[in-house]
């Protein structure tokens, strides 16, 4: 059994990923900071909740989050350390998973790969027609992507599949615990990828969404999170 299985480890990544075992996990599923809001410097080190937080939605608190002031070329790098370091955990064949906005697409392509895992693909989350409203010049932004990719080969899988690779949730302000926060149900497709029993790592775990779609379809999970807010939101989403 791994020594860090079910459980949510708060800290950074970075320092955490070097102490997990090699060829240890079955998949990386995560949802790291896009840096990517903001065209000046003044807008881009806004704080989070300043850049993320839609009007209708400030009734509800949730706390802000470090990482996401990042100039293009710095989160690449950052990117490619924790990567590089989630290459050596996955097993032969383990999957990788990041989500991205269009933005930080090209880029996020380039990390994966510079991080030693071959580059499979991009799926796209359709977060439906009551995402954020751009004016009307502007063609709607209702899509984010998950880059996706393998270390090694891609073998057949046996438990299902074909994938779909375009999936159509809203956000749900009942289900929604970060100010980033993932749909439950999507990261329940996502998940399925890897047979149950398997071992699923999120290194940004935030407020736990992959980590209870993980146990909700029985996987195994692996969470880190740095914020001691959403740790503790998280804590309480997997006791609950």
């Amino acid at each position: 059994m791994h020594k860090y299985m079910n459980q949510i480890l708060n800290g950074d990544c970075l320092e955490i990923l070097k102490q997990l075992p090699d060829n240890s996990v079955d998949a990386v599923i995560t949802d790291p900071p896009y840096s990517s809001g903001g065209s000046t410097l003044a807008l881009k080190t806004q704080d989070p909740i300043a850049k993320y937080e839609q009007t209708t939605n400030k009734t509800v608190h949730r706390p802000s989050f470090l990482g996401d002031n990042k100039d293009s070329r710095s989160w690449l790098h950052w990117c490619v350390l924790w990567i590089s370091e989630c290459h050596c955990i996955l097993k032969p064949g383990g999957y990788f998973l990041m989500f991205s906005d269009w933005r930080q697409l090209p880029t996020a392509t380039d990390a994966l790969q510079m991080g030693e895992l071959s580059w499979r693909g991009v799926i796209a989350w359709d977060k439906t027609e009551g995402s954020r409203a751009p004016h009307k010049g502007y063609f709607w932004h209702q899509c984010e992507y998950i880059i996706w990719g393998t270390k090694g080969a891609c073998s057949k899988a046996t438990h299902a599949g074909p994938y779909p690779g375009c999936f159509r949730f809203s956000v749900k302000q009942s289900d929604k615990f970060h100010l980033t926060g993932k749909p439950t149900p999507l990261m329940e497709k996502l998940v399925s990828i890897v047979p149950p029993g398997s071992i699923i790592l999120d290194p940004f775990a935030g407020s736990g969404t992959t980590l209870v779609a993980a146990r909700n379809t029985g996987r195994n999970y692996i969470g880190i999170e740095k914020e001691k807010g959403y740790w503790n939101i998280a804590v309480e989403r997997l006791a609950a």
